[in-house]
């Protein structure tokens, strides 16, 4: 059967990509998500880099809502965390899952992921060459230790869970953020 116009874009979501250019987005439209169930985002994004060239490696596919909280954390905390910390910027963010069609690990519940609501972070790569690897680092790695304590901290004030290593063992490789009801800040 043809393909049915989409409906125009509400009002919401129009603000929300403006919001998105503000921060300096890069970000581009995608068809409608539909993969049955709770598998379901309406007006779907895929993010590719966020202010000031931050790469996100590979690109996240996300509900825009979701795109303007984690730019605004990557504005906000994590790139001013790592100047500090490390006197160099941000160059990606290397990303382990946007939306994917799943439930969450060990629950017949479905994820944040599957919404596009929810964004894992794996490894951060700054401008001078270093990695950052979110899983717990070794004894004497404070100042790693500190960033990733900051950024999860700052977490909290853009989304209603934060996860990470030390919360379980799913968790144990990287950073778990999302827009979801749950308010879990760990």
């Amino acid at each position: 059967p043809p393909a049915q116009p989409r409906a125009a874009m509400p009002a919401d979501e129009v603000s929300c990509r403006r919001a998105l250019r503000r921060l300096g987005v890069t970000f581009s439209d995608l068809a409608p998500i539909d993969d049955g169930g709770a598998c379901r985002v309406d007006y779907p994004v895929r993010v590719s880099s966020l202010a000031g060239n931050v790469e996100m490696k590979p690109a996240a596919t996300l509900t825009c809502a979701m795109a303007v909280a984690f730019a605004s954390w990557t504005k906000k905390e994590l790139t001013p965390s790592a100047r500090w910390r490390y006197l160099s910027g941000v160059k990606a963010i290397h990303q382990g899952s946007s939306y994917s069609c799943r439930n969450v690990r060990g629950k017949n519940v479905a994820s944040e992921h599957s919404r596009g609501n929810a964004l894992d972070v794996a490894r951060i790569e700054l401008r001078n060459g270093r990695d950052i690897d979110v899983r717990k680092p070794g004894f004497f790695a404070f100042r790693q230790k500190r960033l990733l304590a900051n950024v999860r901290k700052g977490g909290c004030q853009y989304f209603n869970t934060v996860l990470g290593p030390g919360y379980n063992a799913a968790h144990a490789d990287h950073f778990h953020f999302d827009r979801g009801r749950a308010r879990v800040c760990r």
